[in-house]
């Protein structure tokens, strides 16, 4: 028996880790429907879940004014686009929209990236972003009313953090995490920051880390992340990974947790967020334009603009 379950814990591990070759399973698939769990043989550890925690069945999709973020709390959806903020009801009626939202920053920033929600206040990954390369990183707090820059956190530039694709609140012990679209080293690790202080609490190190992150949105205590890993151009499809970090962990183990196979259209995947009322996950996705590091390079035929979606699924826990 040890040897059988040695055999599928090896397999399940090699079919994470080279998701960004081979296509991962669906929720069709024969490997989700189990409710088995692999657990690694480190004491007290049970953040290593090899199967997907949820079913996500497909509700809906809506066209918005962004194509970076998603947020939900409350009445209200915000979307965030690389240089707009937008503000809907549950109806995805827009309300409000800041065409202008890099007013009051003391560094030049050009970038916003996946946001959150906390309290009617906006988290917001800010930076100068050109051609894969971002530097002046700012977590900014902006309010959700206004939709206006109301203060910034101080970045720790020995994080070894080069660019924020997203950014999340953990209200259970008062935290905010932003993940890098940058590979290498800075695409390995979470970074942390208290979120009353604002000061630097440290990184924690993805195992198996998932390739070019673009959204992280904390959710009944893990973290969600999702990862441009499907390359458009040959309709590969990208992916939601998930992630438990424990208190005071230096790394984590990170899990595929469903492929995106059901889309309008392969493009490029961005940020995600769950509304606790309607237990959905919403998820942005582009399409249309063609994404040479990290910014739009014209377009796919039959397409003059690029279309940005939010993706409504409803979820069901598995048993």
């Amino acid at each position: 028996m040890k040897r059988i379950l040695l055999l599928i814990l090896g397999a399940m591990i090699l079919l994470t880790a080279c998701s960004t070759t081979q296509k991962a399973p669906t929720e069709s698939a024969e490997a989700t429907k189990d409710n088995a769990a692999v657990t690694s043989d480190r004491p007290e550890d049970d953040n290593v879940v090899m199967l997907p925690q949820y079913r996500y069945t497909l509700n809906g999709s809506h066209e918005v004014k962004g194509r970076q973020g998603v947020c939900s709390e409350g009445d209200y959806y915000w979307v965030s686009g690389s240089t707009t903020l937008a503000k809907y009801d549950k109806d995805w009626n827009l309300i409000k929209l800041n065409e202008d939202p890099f007013k009051g920053y003391e560094i030049e920033v050009n970038h916003i990236a996946d946001i959150d929600v906390y309290n009617n206040e906006l988290y917001i990954g800010a930076e100068y972003f050109m051609d894969g390369v971002g530097k002046n990183i700012q977590v900014a707090v902006y309010d959700g009313d206004t939709l206006e820059l109301k203060r910034t956190f101080p970045f720790e530039p020995e994080s070894g953090q080069l660019e924020c694709s997203g950014i999340a609140v953990n209200p259970d012990n008062g935290t905010v995490w932003m993940c890098s679209w940058v590979g290498e080293e800075s695409g390995r690790y979470l970074y942390s920051y208290d979120l009353k202080s604002g000061a630097y609490k440290g990184k924690v190190h993805m195992q198996m880390p998932p390739q070019w992150l673009q959204g992280i949105a904390y959710y009944n205590g893990c973290f969600y992340m999702t990862a441009d890993d499907g390359t458009a151009d040959d309709k590969e499809p990208d992916h939601l990974y998930r992630t438990k970090i424990e208190e005071g962990a230096t790394d984590c183990i990170v899990t595929l947790e469903r492929t995106f196979d059901d889309v309008t259209l392969q493009g490029e995947i961005e940020g995600l967020t769950f509304d606790h009322d309607r237990n959905q996950l919403l998820l942005l996705y582009n399409r249309g334009a063609r994404i040479v590091l990290g910014m739009p390079k014209g377009f796919y035929d039959g397409y003059d603009h690029e279309i940005s979606e939010v993706f409504v699924y409803d979820m069901t826990a598995r048993s």
